[in-house]
């Protein structure tokens, strides 16, 4: 098995901080992230699609801005012409259907969670998280001070990928503006 180090280890304390009382936001790590991409060209992106909901044991594939997850992994549409699979082996496409690329070591997975994560995400994104506008299952691409960031509505929670190189500095953020509601890093 591939050992997978998130670039945020041995950079952050587990416990709670911040404001007494209640705990209002809880951020975690997702470790040994299994992620990788997969394009397909516009005369294939139906085939592609089917052949990855297949793969994931789903009756659909992910729309534009969407997410789909089935018992064999989930798969986020992060532009109109790829997919990242969470949780699933990479498939093997023809030349002629598309290209994939394994994403594991490139991004860091925070999750996001509480009474407070959608008021602290949108203290940080350009984004209209409200439910109507960004309900589970939805998938955006914005930036945390001038980062480019992939935010994920799981079902559970918000699921947040940031470059390797700038995990750092946008956990650094997260949890200085997370201390005002209270955090527990879990």
């Amino acid at each position: 098995m591939v050992n997978r180090v998130s670039a945020l280890e041995g950079h952050f304390e587990f416990g709670r901080f911040g404001a007494e009382g209640s705990t209002g936001i809880t951020l975690s790590v997702v470790k040994d992230l299994q992620m990788s991409q997969v394009a397909a060209w516009p005369d294939s992106i139906e085939a592609v699609g089917q052949l990855l909901a297949a793969q994931l044991q789903s009756e659909e594939f992910a729309g534009p801005g969407r997410s789909v997850t089935g018992s064999g992994g989930s798969m986020l549409r992060v532009e109109p012409l790829k997919w990242w699979l969470l949780g699933a082996d990479t498939p093997e496409l023809e030349a002629e259907q598309g290209a994939t690329l394994d994403l594991s070591h490139s991004r860091t997975r925070v999750r996001i969670l509480g009474e407070d994560a959608t008021t602290l995400l949108n203290r940080l994104l350009p984004l209209d998280l409200r439910d109507q506008q960004f309900p589970s299952g939805s998938v955006a691409s914005s930036a945390i001070h001038h980062v480019g960031v992939t935010l994920w509505r799981s079902q559970q929670s918000y699921e947040l990928f940031i470059p390797r190189g700038f995990a750092l500095s946008v956990w650094e953020v997260l949890f200085e503006s997370a201390l005002q509601f209270g955090v527990e890093v879990a």
